[in-house]
C-alpha cells in the first residue's frame, strides 16, 4: 500500500511539472504579445560607435539595429606610435575624422579600453545583500580590487546562487587612465554611454558566433597574449602574457599551454566552451604554425559573425568592435558596463509614441463623454437632487465613522502595546544600555522568540556576559566565528540570543515588568 501511494504521488509530481512545463511554453508568446511595447529594443531602432583603443591603433565602427538585427554600416583604423595607446586628444581628434567620413551625426559612443587597464576578478558575499548589492559592492570594493568606489569604473553581475551565497564577477578600471579620454570625447561632442574591454567585445561577438553561452577566446599578437573563459557573456576567468622569444614554435607552445590550462579549469568548473583564436598583428606563418601544432579545436577568427551584416566588407574585420557594438545594441548580451557602477539605467520611452499614445487616449475620452452627454446630464442632475436632501443624514454618518475609526486606531494602538510578551522598544532600550559605546550593530533581527545582532566591537567576547547578564536575554552566543576588521580596528561579530520568557504559537504566563518601570 505504501509502495502504490508513492507511485501515485510521482505520478501526479510528473503530471504537475509537465502542466507546468507546457503552460510555460504557451503563456511567454501571449505574454510577450499582450505586453508588447514599440519602443522595445526587439523593434526599435538604434546607432552606435565603437571606438577600440589598441597599441599603435585606434578603431571606430559604427553600428545601427532594427529589429534586432545590427549591421555595421562602416569601419576606420588609425594608426598611432607603435607600442603606445593614442593620446585622449589624438583619440578624440581621429573619432571626429572617422564620424565625418561615416555619415554618423553624433551617436552614442561604445569606449573599449584594453584588457590590461582593467581588473576582473570574483567575490563572495552572502544572498542577505541582494536588496542592497550595489551599495555593498561600492563599500567593498577596495578590498576586492585595488581600487575604490569613487577612483573607479566598475560594473558587476551575479554569475551563481549557492549555498545562501553569492558569487559575483566584479570588473573595474582605475578613473584617471580613463576619464581623460572620457572628457576629450565629450569635448568634441560626444556623448560616452558604455564603457567596455576589448577582450570582453570579443567574448560576446564569440559567444554570438557559436550559439553557446561558454566560450573560451585566446587573442594574441607579437607582443603577447589575452585569454578569456566567458560563461553567459560573462568573463568568469581571465589571464594575459608575454612570449619569452619572437620564435614562432615557442610563441606557440606558450598559446598552446595557456588554452589547455583554461579549458580544463573551464571543465573543472562545469563549462564546456567552444575555442576561437585571434591571431593578429603576427606573420602569417605564425597563423599556419599554431593551425598545424593546436592540441584542440579551435575556429580561428578570420571572418565576419554570421549574425552581423557589413554595409560594405572591411579589409580586416574589427572583432572587438564588433562585439562593443552588439553590447550597446542589444542590452540582453549582458556586457558590463563600466559607467554604470552596478546601477541599472531605466529605459525612458520616446517621447513622440508617448505624446502619439496620449492623443488616442484624449480621443476616446471625448468620444465616450460626448455621444451620452445628455443622459449623463440627467443622471447627475437626478443624483445632486438626493445628495443635497440627504445632506445632514451623510454629515452625521461621516462624523459617527471618522469617531469609530479613530477608537478603533486607539484600541488597535493599545491592543499592540499590550502584547504579552517582550516589547520591542524595550529590547531595543535594553541593548542600548548594555552595550558598550564602542559597539556599532550594522543589523539587528527581532523575532518572536530569537534576537540577531551583527556589527563591530573593540572586543566581541566581552559582549557575551553583558548580554547573558541581561533580565532580557539568554543563551548568548556567536552564530559564527568573529573576525578582526583591520580597516576600522575593531571585531567584527555575529551574536544570537534567545528573549528570556518568550514562547512561540503558545501561550505564555504573564510576565514580570522590569524593575523600575512604571505601569
Amino acid at each position: 500500500m505504501m509502495m502504490t501511494g508513492t507511485l501515485d504521488l510521482r505520478r501526479l509530481a510528473d503530471l504537475a511539472s509537465r502542466s507546468a512545463a507546457q503552460a510555460r511554453r504557451v503563456g511567454r508568446p501571449l505574454l510577450r504579445g499582450l505586453f508588447f511595447s514599440a519602443a522595445d529594443d526587439a523593434v526599435f531602432p538604434g546607432k552606435s560607435l565603437a571606438v577600440v583603443l589598441e597599441k599603435g591603433r585606434l578603431s571606430v565602427a559604427l553600428g545601427a539595429v532594427l529589429f534586432s538585427r545590427v549591421t555595421v554600416r562602416g569601419v576606420r583604423a588609425y594608426p598611432f606610435a607603435e607600442g603606445k595607446f593614442p593620446e585622449p586628444e589624438e583619440a578624440a581628434a581621429s573619432l571626429v575624422l572617422a564620424a565625418n567620413e561615416l555619415g554618423a551625426a553624433r551617436p552614442g559612443v561604445t569606449l573599449s579600453i584594453p584588457k590590461s587597464w582593467a581588473v576582473v576578478t570574483t567575490a563572495e558575499f552572502p544572498s542577505t545583500i541582494r536588496e542592497n548589492i550595489a551599495e555593498v559592492v561600492a563599500y567593498e570594493l577596495d578590498r576586492i580590487t585595488p581600487f575604490s568606489a569613487d577612483d573607479a569604473y566598475y560594473d558587476f553581475a551575479v554569475l551563481k546562487e549557492t549555498g545562501g551565497r553569492l558569487t559575483l564577477l566584479v570588473m573595474a578600471a582605475r578613473a584617471d587612465a580613463v576619464r581623460p579620454y572620457i572628457r576629450a570625447l565629450t569635448e568634441k561632442g560626444f556623448t560616452v554611454e558604455r564603457l567596455t574591454v576589448s577582450l570582453a567585445g570579443v567574448g560576446t561577438l564569440c559567444r554570438r558566433m557559436s550559439g553557446s553561452d561558454d566560450s573560451l577566446v585566446m587573442i594574441a599578437d607579437a607582443r603577447g597574449y589575452e585569454a578569456g573563459l566567458f560563461a553567459a557573456g560573462l568573463p568568469v576567468q581571465t589571464s594575459s602574457g608575454s612570449f619569452p622569444s619572437g620564435e614562432e614554435a615557442a610563441m606557440v607552445e606558450v598559446i598552446n599551454a595557456e588554452l589547455e590550462a583554461l579549458v580544463d579549469h573551464a571543465k573543472k568548473q562545469g563549462y564546456n566552451p567552444a575555442v576561437f583564436a585571434l591571431l593578429k598583428d603576427t606573420r602569417q606563418t605564425l597563423a599556419e604554425l599554431f593551425k598545424l601544432k593546436v592540441r584542440m579545436p579551435v575556429k580561428m577568427l578570420a571572418a565576419p559573425d554570421p549574425g552581423i551584416r557589413f554595409s560594405t566588407p572591411p579589409r580586416e574585420v574589427p572583432f572587438a568592435a564588433a562585439g562593443a557594438l552588439l553590447q550597446s545594441l542589444q542590452p540582453k548580451s549582458r556586457g558590463l558596463n563600466l559607467l554604470r557602477k552596478g546601477l541599472e539605467p531605466r529605459r525612458k520611452v520616446p517621447a513622440a509614441l508617448t505624446i502619439a499614445l496620449l492623443c488616442g487616449l484624449a480621443g476616446l475620452w471625448i468620444f465616450y463623454m460626448v455621444a451620452p452627454l445628455r443622459f449623463e446630464e440627467r443622471k447627475i442632475r437626478e443624483i445632486s437632487r438626493q445628495i443635497a436632501s440627504r445632506k445632514d443624514e451623510v454629515r452625521k454618518v461621516e462624523a459617527m465613522k471618522k469617531e469609530a475609526d479613530a477608537i478603533a486606531a486607539e484600541i488597535g494602538l493599545i491592543d499592540g502595546f499590550r502584547q504579552d510578551k517582550a516589547m520591542t522598544i524595550n529590547l531595543l532600550r535594553e541593548l542600548t544600555t548594555v552595550l558598550p559605546k564602542s559597539t556599532w550593530l550594522t543589523r539587528t533581527r527581532i523575532t518572536e522568540t530569537t534576537v540577531e545582532l551583527e556589527g563591530y566591537a573593540s572586543s566581541a567576547t566581552e559582549l557575551l556576559p553583558k548580554l547573558e547578564a541581561s533580565q532580557y536575554f539568554k543563551k548568548v552566543e556567536f552564530a559564527s566565528p568573529t573576525f578582526r576588521d583591520a580597516r576600522m580596528n575593531s571585531d567584527r561579530f555575529m551574536i544570537k540570543m534567545e528573549i528570556r520568557g518568550a514562547r512561540k504559537n503558545e501561550e505564555k504566563p504573564k510576565e514580570e515588568k522590569p524593575k523600575g518601570e512604571k505601569k
